[in-house]
């Protein structure tokens, strides 16, 4: 079996060839969408958790409002709001509820897409001549598809429950801001929040980088 030299490095993959996140979840897209009515109900739980979430905060503030009492008034009486305190109770109930509902209704839904795509590599794998295999480190080759198939999940998962319902609030909260104040802080908000995003991004691409860099010797020590 023909080994590699112990000092060689793996070459580097070309940037222009490497496909980004947005295109690999694109391609993912028909996997996910065997199931589309779980999908579809599940970014419904989504948008329900994100709203009822928002909602907390204002019928908190509803309810402290109707708390307040005149102390100079001698007939002022504590008179609990009984309907502002069920309806905050029922937001952070649906907040908890909606939320574990998309983990269950996507949980099949991830799991068939990680299984149909590792059975289908499986298969190419096994459709290719000895040769090929005989020319190959299998243990590294192995190592990546692990890792191809843990990153799936870990795409999906991120993307849809992770970056899609932060957009999703961060439009809700801004649409408030905007609605019911003055429109600077809608815009303080948003300048804060691009800010963040672009140093994540910035600061998520150069630790990458290392990541990368970590799994081809992890490939080539196997």
């Amino acid at each position: 079996m023909r080994r590699s030299p112990p000092n060689s490095m793996p070459p580097p993959a070309d940037p222009a060839a490497r496909r980004n996140d947005w295109a690999t979840i694109g391609t993912l897209l028909p996997y996910l969408w065997v199931y589309k009515w779980r999908v579809l109900a599940a970014l419904v739980c989504l948008v329900g958790a994100k709203t009822a979430n928002v909602g907390v905060p204002l019928v908190l503030k509803k309810l402290i409002d109707h708390l307040t009492i005149n102390p100079s008034d001698p007939h002022a009486l504590l008179v609990l709001p009984l309907g502002a305190l069920v309806a905050y109770g029922l937001l952070r109930f649906s907040t908890t509820l909606f939320t574990e509902l998309r983990e269950f209704l996507f949980a099949r839904v991830t799991q068939r897409a990680v299984r149909t795509i590792a059975l289908k590599v499986f298969r190419h794998l096994h459709a290719l001549s000895l040769r090929f295999h005989l020319n190959r480190q299998t243990g590294g080759m192995t190592r990546d598809i692990e890792r191809g198939t843990r990153g799936v999940s870990s795409l999906v998962s991120y993307s849809l429950f992770s970056i899609l319902p932060t957009l999703v609030e961060i439009t809700l909260v801004l649409g408030y801001l905007g609605t019911h104040y003055d429109a600077w802080f809608a815009g303080i908000t948003a300048i804060a929040l691009v800010t963040y995003i672009v140093f994540t991004v910035t600061v998520t691409e150069w630790r990458t980088h290392f990541r990368r860099t970590m799994n081809e010797l992890d490939s080539k020590a196997n």
